[in-house]
């Protein structure tokens, strides 16, 4: 049995210093702790000890190693580091360090009443050879190591506070293990994940902004489709390139940009960005494709579930219109987020809303995985395709979930993170479960507006309360507010991060496009991402990689 260690694994200057560590540390009790390489300051100087030991029913003894040889001159010590003599003082350096220590510790309130414990210091000379009547008048015989005793230097260590004559007693287990608690340190800042949150994002940022060089490297190609899997920052991009064309920082001159999506969410999100500021440097439009023909006039909508209305019969109309646009109504460019879910037709009024049909701007950025829908809509155009294959939304743990299902292979950029957890429910029982797991964010210490919980099943009976109280855009007005957590859907989510998210697979893994899901649903997690569901729902749905990442 060997004493413990703090730290496991402690850096050395010397090997000579490795050397007496080991050794006092198999000699020695597994009572006994061995500490390394202890800075300490007080309102003198700087101290260092390379070695503290704590040991029960003996004492705490501050240890000065010394690897080179050292001899007295003139009663001065003396040391060779290979550049001549220098002088050197190790009995000050190991008294001095024990001071200070011992004041630390006592001074700290949870020592409180102990009183003081038995400490004393020893000086260990690994290349020097001393005489069994050696002694100085501060460093007797017994206080130091030479050579030819490191075969019984964790004794002679232990034995150093039964020969300091004192009132002080010696330290019981517990006192050394308060001892190592103290010397920890008071109060020391705990891992803050919602602080470690904000430093990845920075860095997302960052890597997102150098990201946004690729419009300038193709700002004269006015026809592109800009393809990348989950958190390659697409929206992000599209956000950016929409402001630089509106402001004219991208071509030299002012554009009329509008930028069109599918979901209320994402819309309301890329409102809120891109309408602030001068309004003449924003887009002239941001709004779903539905949105669009609302501006347009377009009052008569049909059923949500009347997908002839939508996927027919609106573009139709739409494209009418678009025809009849005046030159100044219509738009220099079309920025469409999340094009995947566009159905064919959709491109037709959009291609005649443009002011050159021909050359006029039309960007499309998509994620083919991202699909969720049974539409396979495309552009009538020829698109020239740009991929952009980083991950840099996701911490590597979470990307890590979803990257077997993504589009392309892609580099994990996004930092390291909390391990995703996965707690096995059925799916039917996977609601009450999730809502356990929001309460598990809380108390790892994510606020409110940090967390969402998200469905790939039946909504959140939360979910479907709010949405019929306060209709679409007043329920996603409620993704930034700040008093209570977001539940949603993995259908409406598409485009949207969350730092944590619980996601809920509550369905058996068997509808069409079920894959699609649970990769949408995995990726919104910036930070921190619990999953809950039915391991085999989840196999049939993610497969073997899928299940290996989450532990299953």
């Amino acid at each position: 049995m060997v004493a413990r260690v703090h730290p496991p694994e402690p850096v050395f200057t010397t090997a000579s210093e490795r050397d007496i560590w080991q050794r006092v540390v198999r000699q020695l009790d597994p009572d006994a702790v061995v500490l390394a390489n202890i800075r300490v300051a007080d309102q003198v100087k700087d101290h260092e000890a390379d070695l503290v030991v704590l040991m029960p029913d003996s004492g705490i003894v501050v240890v000065e190693v010394k690897g080179s040889h050292v001899w007295v001159d003139d009663g001065a010590w003396f040391i060779d580091r290979g550049e001549g003599a220098t002088r050197i003082d190790p009995v000050a350096q190991a008294r001095d360090a024990r001071y200070a220590l011992r004041h630390f510790v006592e001074a700290d309130r949870r020592w409180g009443s102990r009183g003081r414990v038995r400490w004393s210091h020893h000086v260990v000379l690994a290349h020097t050879d001393l005489d069994d009547d050696f002694a100085m008048p501060d460093l007797p015989r017994w206080q130091v190591s030479g050579r030819g005793d490191l075969a019984e230097v964790g004794d002679r260590i232990f034995d150093t506070t039964w020969r300091w004559q004192n009132d002080a007693r010696v330290p019981t287990r517990d006192d050394v293990d308060l001892v190592l608690e103290i010397l920890a340190g008071r109060f020391p800042p705990a891992r803050d994940a919602v602080a470690l949150a904000e430093d990845r994002e920075e860095r997302a940022q960052r890597l997102t902004a150098e990201q946004a060089n690729l419009l300038k490297v193709t700002r004269l190609l006015p026809r592109l489709e800009i393809r990348g899997g989950a958190g390659s920052g697409k929206t992000v991009l599209a956000m950016q390139q929409a402001r630089d064309l509106a402001s004219g920082r991208l071509l030299g001159s002012r554009q009329r940009v509008a930028v069109v999506c599918y979901s209320y969410g994402l819309a309301t999100y890329l409102s809120r960005s891109l309408l602030v500021g001068s309004r003449s440097k924003r887009p002239t439009f941001v709004g779903t494709f539905e949105d669009l023909g609302r501006r347009w006039g377009i009052t008569d909508f049909g059923s949500r579930d009347d997908s002839q209305f939508w996927e027919v019969e609106l573009p139709r109309q739409m494209a009418e219109v678009a025809s009849r646009l005046t030159h100044a109504d219509k738009f220099d460019t079309i920025i469409v987020d999340e094009a995947q879910d566009f159905a064919d037709d959709w491109w037709h009024p959009l291609l005649g809303a443009l002011r050159d049909e021909d050359d006029g701007g039309l960007y499309a950025y998509s994620d083919e995985r991202q699909r969720v829908f049974a539409r396979f809509g495309r552009p009538p155009v020829q698109l020239i395709p740009l991929v952009l294959d980083d991950n840099l939304r996701n911490t590597r743990q979470i990307a890590e979930t979803f990257v077997a299902l993504a589009p392309t292979g892609m580099e994990l950029r996004g930092g390291e993170g909390s391990q995703v957890t996965f707690v096995p429910a059925s799916w039917d029982e996977a609601l009450d479960v999730a809502d356990e797991q929001v309460e598990v964010l809380f108390e790892e210490g994510w606020a409110a507006s940090d967390i969402a919980l998200i469905t790939l099943g039946q909504r959140h009976p939360v979910q479907v309360e709010r949405q019929a109280s306060l209709g679409q855009l007043g329920y996603w007005e409620q993704f930034w507010a700040t008093d209570d957590i977001f539940y949603g859907h993995v259908l409406g989510f598409k485009g949207m991060e969350r730092r944590a998210v619980v996601l809920c697979v509550n369905e058996d893994g068997r509808r069409d496009r079920a894959s699609e899901r649970l990769y949408v649903g995995l990726s919104r997690a910036t930070d921190r991402l619990i999953v809950v569901g039915d391991p085999d729902a989840i196999g049939r749905m993610g497969g073997a990689d899928v299940c290996r990442s989450l532990g299953i």
